[in-house]
């Protein structure tokens, strides 16, 4: 039996091949996106996903309040949090710590040398907890004692050309050393679906080492420190710990340790803490000091939901256009009703032709979307790795989603076939009843309801992007060439290399100015100190200022306003004494002056130095406008090294670069030459947003193809249903334009009833999505009528199609065929 519902189905298949053709196409349409979508979705879900104790491993989080208040949020903490843990919290098993470590790497025996910025200090028990794979190495002496360094695969190959390096040796370059470090392994690449990218780990000890030769330090800081809090700090706990009750004992603790949350009452300040789950880390964490640039959860969410909605939009196709061509098999439904089939038998049989339907178009979509997944990952800059089609899991949930999908969509179009009248259908008069109807008008609107919200969603989303492109920034990045600094030049001979380099690189035709600093717009300032204000008594507030070194030409260079004040200049002995700074106007109200003007001239307590506010910058972004301004503090430090920033000619940019090569060669030829634009570099960290953008725009013009498959089916649907009347009305005089008009405004009404449930949607939506950004756009209400225009246009056209069909249609056929 069921091998002769198989053959019907194919039947009917060939016998109706434009039906088919389009039938097959939507769902392969929309499944096709669904599993585009969905690839997209997994691998962003998949971030540390892999590590073996991974559901067991936490982040250590550092939440500092001042006056009260929460002031910032760091994925830092203090290096004595790991070993004290672990000591006295029995639910934590293993503990590790990671500290960013950047300098410039030579091969001695090649002199192939690189400027490594993807590597950390590690302590020997990061090896074991995050499981990685040692191609050859100890991994219990691996990252035990100073000067010893593990490489990945591909940084093997670059400075050796293979991977069998056992033994090597490294030079290590820095302002403050030059250290020779011991190749002590090499370990498989690190996966690209983690929240962190190591290309190099150097053991944890030559931290310790460097702390006390260089800084002198003697009080074993690396395991002792309660105020440097620049590391990473991972707990393993113990296999089902309850994490609600072991974050209730962080109180009891902190008490304990009262230089761990640095604890001032008398004036209301605190640092606490909190953990965060492994594999949160990368949609769910976006604090200070991120170790990279972290996705969006809630984007991924969005994503997940229009897959759904676009999967819905295909099998609700399926529905309507099987029932447009139901009149179509109503005889074929009644022969077999006289012959004896059974109401069974005929639901069986178009349940069968729904499942084939739906496995073709699965079968193409699954090609599709493997052939459509290279432009995908170039569209998304996304490295979407293609075995996610591969895997078990993935085919239960498609085939188990397919069934279903086949089943419900199926069910409607089987039993309105199946319940055709054997008399009626056979005399050719069928009739359906008003309900049925309303079903299916309803499945348009939520079609439409979908795809409006969608391109409402579109539209706000590239706004949103173009407001943070457009916005006036508070200082100039245009035309600005930034060279990472020299690092391989010890402190004492800098100053006369570096002076003899900016004259000269002055002095190139197309470069306007020069400045060196520690950071650069677009760069997260990670040196923060916190200040007081002198003369406000021993209960003054202590509040947080971001810190960045410049030289005296910096606010020149940026053409950074002065509110109040002066800039630095070497001609101040205040200045050169590192006694005095510059806030912007931020930090001006965050340190208690309504007027930013009123703090000019006042002297803040930093630490053990009392400095002067000599200058008032107005407010600028530092950071995309996805973050608030913060409160900003300039020093001045020429000695600065991080950056060097050009000011450019726009003539012949290319040229200006080459001279400046030229010149770094000869003036810093232990230094490689690198690069990059300013303005570039700065809207990079719009990316993340410029990607979900591309996406959504992608999804949503198939979503709205999808759709208009559907009202194409309905539409044929009702034209067929009204032949009669059209004839009528053709041999009263009705013109072609009016009968279009009239087959149209229903179809029409729909989609305006989908624009009125779909706006409030959209707004709630996408109100919730804009919340996350520090400055955004308002959602006006001309967004909502351009979608809802656009959709009433598309909707008009794919109607139009078969609504003009019906009007140029010869009214004594229509006539004829009642």
């Amino acid at each position: 039996m069921w091998r002769n519902y198989l053959t019907i189905a194919l039947r009917n298949l060939q016998k109706r091949r434009g039906f088919s053709l389009l039938n097959i196409f939507g769902l392969a349409l929309g499944m096709c996106a669904c599993l585009l979508i969905l690839q997209y979705v997994a691998f962003e879900r998949s971030y540390d996903t892999f590590h073996p104790f991974g559901k067991d491993i936490y982040r250590l989080r550092l939440d500092a309040y001042q006056e009260g208040r929460l002031a910032w949020q760091s994925a830092t903490s203090y290096p004595a949090f790991a070993p004290t843990m672990k000591r006295e919290l029995p639910e934590v098993v293993e503990a590790c710590r990671l500290h960013d470590v950047e300098f410039v790497m030579t091969n001695p025996a090649n002199n192939i040398k690189f400027a490594e910025t993807k590597g950390y200090y590690a302590d020997p028990a990061f090896l074991k907890m995050f499981a990685v794979a040692l191609l050859s190495g100890n991994p219990e002496t691996a990252l035990t004692g100073p000067d010893k360094i593990l490489l990945s695969e591909n940084t093997a190959r670059r400075y050796f050309g293979r991977t069998d390096v056992l033994g090597e040796q490294l030079l290590i370059k820095d302002p403050n050393f030059t250290q020779t470090y011991e190749v002590a392994g090499v370990f498989k690449n690190y996966p690209a679906n983690s929240h962190l990218a190591i290309d190099y780990l150097v053991s944890y000890g030559t931290l310790a080492k460097i702390v006390a030769q260089i800084w002198g330090d003697t009080t074993n800081a690396t395991e002792t420190a309660w105020g440097w809090y620049d590391f990473y700090t991972f707990l393993q706990l113990q296999e089902g710990t309850d994490v609600e009750a072991f974050k209730q004992k962080f109180p009891a603790f902190v008490d304990k340790y009262p230089n761990a949350t640095y604890i001032e009452r008398k004036i209301n300040a605190r640092n606490d803490i909190d953990i965060i789950p492994l594999k949160d880390i990368h949609l769910y964490s976006n604090v200070n000091q991120e170790a990279e640039v972290n996705g969006d959860g809630r984007a991924v969410s969005v994503l997940l939901l229009v897959a759904f909605f676009i999967l819905a939009i295909a099998w609700i196709n399926y529905v309507n256009l099987s029932t447009a061509r139901s009149i179509e098999r109503g005889r074929e439904v009644g022969v077999r009703k006289v012959l004896g089939a059974r109401w069974g038998q005929l639901l069986r049989q178009f349940l069968v032709e729904s499942l084939l339907l739906n496995g073709i178009a699965f079968v193409l979509a699954l090609v599709a979307a493997n052939l459509a997944l290279p432009f995908f990952q170039k569209f998304t800059g996304k490295a979407i790795p293609s075995d996610f089609l591969y895997q078990p899991q993935f085919w239960l949930l498609a085939l188990g989603v397919l069934t279903l999908g086949s089943i419900f969509s199926g069910l409607y179009p089987a039993f309105v076939l199946a319940a055709f009248r054997p008399v009626s259908v056979l005399k050719g008069a069928l009739k359906h009843t008003t309900g049925g109807i309303s079903l299916r008008k309803g499945l348009i609107i939520f079609q439409f309801t979908a795809t409006i919200a969608l391109i409402t969603g579109t539209l706000i989303v590239f706004r949103q992007i173009q407001f943070m492109r457009s916005q006036d920034l508070g200082l100039n990045i245009e035309q600005t060439l930034v060279v990472h600094g020299a690092q391989t030049i010890v402190d004492s001979l800098y100053e006369d290399r570096f002076e003899p380099f900016r004259n000269q690189a002055l002095a190139i035709p197309g470069v306007q100015n020069f400045t060196a600093s520690s950071s650069v717009p677009g760069d997260e300032i990670y040196w923060t100190n916190g200040v007081r204000v002198v003369g406000q008594g021993e209960q003054a507030p202590m509040y947080t200022l971001f810190n960045i070194g410049v030289d005296a030409h910096f606010m020149d260079a940026y053409s950074l306003k002065l509110v109040a004040g002066r800039t630095f200049s070497n001609e101040f002995g205040i200045d050169k004494e590192h006694k005095s700074l510059l806030i912007n106007e931020t930090a001006a109200r965050s340190i208690g002056f309504a007027k930013p003007v009123d703090a000019l001239n006042h002297r803040i307590r930093r630490g053990r130095d009392t400095l002067t506010i000599v200058g008032i910058t107005s407010d600028f972004h530092h950071q995309g406008l996805q973050k608030a301004i913060n409160p900003v503090a300039f020093l001045f430090y020429p000695d600065r090294r991080n950056y060097y920033s050009l000011k450019i000619n726009a003539e012949n940019p290319q040229n200006t670069v080459a001279a400046v090569q030229q010149l770094w060669s000869s003036s810093f030829p232990d230094d490689p030459f690198e690069y990059f634009f300013l303005d570039d570099f700065f809207n990079q960290q719009y990316q993340a947003d410029v990607q979900f953008g591309r996406v959504f725009s992608l999804f949503a013009m198939l979503a709205i193809i999808v759709a208009c498959l559907g009202l194409l089916g309905l539409a044929s649907y009702q034209i067929v249903q009204r032949t009669k009347e059209i004839g009528i009305r053709k041999v009263l005089g009705a013109s072609t334009g009016g009968l279009v008009r009239l087959l149209s405004s229903d179809f029409l009404l729909l989609v305006v009833l989908a624009i009125l449930i779909a706006s409030p949607i959209a707004w709630w939506a996408m109100s919730k999505w804009l919340a996350g950004f520090a400055y955004r756009v308002d959602i006006e209400w001309w967004i909502f009528a351009v979608a809802g225009l656009l959709a009433v246009m598309v909707a008009f056209a794919t109607v139009s199609v078969q609504s003009m069909r019906a009007a140029l249609s010869n009214p004594l056929e229509a006539l004829r065929s009642e």
